[in-house]
């Protein structure tokens, strides 16, 4: 199904109105069928959270259905969604927290947690000023480097302008913002009798380069970064 054309003016606008609508609403629409496809945890986030030392605590922020949560038992995660249906399904991962939070206006202490993880998510903040600020938030979560110590990282997914291998075909020279077609089939609508509706979700797609020079411009000390599976992918750090 081909993407919906969109209109970078409504952008300028109203950034917040604009990701209530082509966002927020949509997640709150497909959570449950969305939940049913997200299970596997990604490799590399896989490989961070698995290599915390026992006892860390940090931060899912845009947890969606909370799946890695469970990945490593020997940490504590107090995951964090905007929307309220998707953080009912990851409450059940207990014995982790989760919470109805925006990622720009996060309620946690600041400079405490040896970790976070963001995966997919800041791409769908519709304007840079505002995908810098969550790399921002984000950072400020972290414990601060200190003697003998690195402080807290962070790892950060977002979706890829190169993925010409991918079913998308997207590849440089096709425009970054893009409006992403989801199917929710009658099954898993809460309106009786209804036919499959198409909801439209805004991306964000970054080119090679642009998450490591916001991260930069947001304060951030690069640790690592690399692209896999359509996405490309930063661990950050405060600065030392």
């Amino acid at each position: 199904m081909a993407n919906a054309k969109i209109d970078n003016a409504d952008t300028d606008v109203e950034p917040r109105k604009y990701e209530e609508k082509h966002v927020h609403a949509v997640y709150e629409e497909i959570a449950t069928h969305f939940s049913e496809t997200r299970y596997k945890p990604w490799p590399v986030v896989d490989e961070f959270l698995k290599a915390l030392p026992a006892g860390a605590v940090g931060l899912d922020i845009g947890c969606g259905n909370g799946k890695y949560l469970s990945v490593n038992k020997d940490v504590f995660i107090v995951a964090s969604d905007r929307s309220r249906a998707l953080v009912e399904i990851a409450r059940q991962r207990q014995p982790h927290s989760a919470v109805v939070a925006d990622t720009l206006s996060l309620p946690h202490p600041r400079g405490v947690f040896d970790f976070a993880i963001s995966i997919a998510v800041i791409h769908h903040l519709s304007s840079r000023d505002r995908r810098i600020d969550a790399i921002r938030v984000i950072l400020e979560t972290l414990r601060p480097p200190s003697k003998g110590n690195e402080g807290g990282q962070a790892l950060i997914f977002v979706w890829a302008l190169e993925q010409k291998n991918s079913r998308r075909g997207w590849d440089r020279g096709d425009q970054q913002d893009q409006l992403v077609p989801w199917v929710l089939k009658p099954m898993h609508n809460t309106k009786p009798d209804s036919a499959p509706t198409t909801y439209h979700r805004y991306y964000h797609l970054y080119h090679e380069g642009e998450l490591e020079n916001d991260a930069e411009t947001a304060g951030s000390r690069i640790v690592k970064s690399g692209y896999d599976r359509d996405n490309w992918w930063i661990i950050i750090a405060r600065q030392k």
